[in-house]
């Protein structure tokens, strides 16, 4: 066995799941990639449907178990379908993907609160009735 076969061997057995190859046989592995990615999000998204159908999970847990199961498809996503990995050229990726989360929560928070605090100093609505009469 040859050293470049070796080498190549090697940082292939060396890859993150999502992770692709750059020697040139990547589309069949490509493929099985996301063909495993399909299955684990498709199989994500049955098991919350179960979930949320059955009696299976205690009431009130539901919506815990609902949130475990969407972060771990978010992450079947990231790493199967978007390939984000923890190799040293994916840390510009990583830093976009963090920083729009906390965008897209400021804003889902800002508004919560906005609308909250609108909510809380507002006039009633019957009392608001009885002024324009």
């Amino acid at each position: 066995m040859s050293d470049t076969h070796h080498d190549a061997a090697a940082r292939a057995a060396d890859l993150a799941p999502g992770d692709e190859t750059l020697d040139g046989s990547g589309v069949a592995q490509g493929l099985r990639g996301y063909l495993i990615g399909l299955a684990l999000a498709a199989g994500l998204t049955v098991a919350s449907f179960y979930f949320a159908a059955s009696g299976l999970i205690y009431g009130p847990a539901v919506p815990a178990a609902l949130v475990a199961l969407a972060v771990a498809q978010m992450g079947v996503h990231l790493v199967f379908f978007l390939h984000l990995t923890t190799g040293a050229d994916n840390t510009n990726n990583a830093l976009a993907l963090a920083f729009g989360v906390l965008i897209v929560t400021l804003v889902i928070v800002g508004s919560l609160w906005i609308m909250d605090h609108l909510n809380h100093n507002m006039i009633p609505m019957n009392q608001l009735l009885q002024m324009q009469r």
